[in-house]
């Protein structure tokens, strides 16, 4: 299984927590990280631990057409900022 990766940004608490529902509802492992930092997509505490003004590098080990197409609006968004 190829591993994908996207760059976003997790600017408030909100957009955390949003990250955290949508990386749930799959059912493969997902990783953020930044530097040597790497933290369970799934885990609420662990995303919030993260720096959030960093580009944060989320890994997905499987597929979900939803879950990328939310990826892709936070990384367009990631972007323009």
């Amino acid at each position: 299984m190829m591993m994908e990766e996207r760059r976003i940004k997790l600017p408030t608490v909100a957009d955390a927590k949003e990250f955290v529902t949508r990386a749930s509802q799959c059912d493969f492992d997902i990783d953020v990280y930044y530097n040597r930092v790497i933290i369970d997509a799934k885990s609420l505490l662990g995303v919030l631990s993260l720096d959030l003004t960093r580009v944060l590098t989320v890994s997905m080990h499987g597929k979900n057409e939803a879950f990328c197409e939310y990826l892709d609006q936070l990384a367009a968004r990631t972007i323009a900022a």
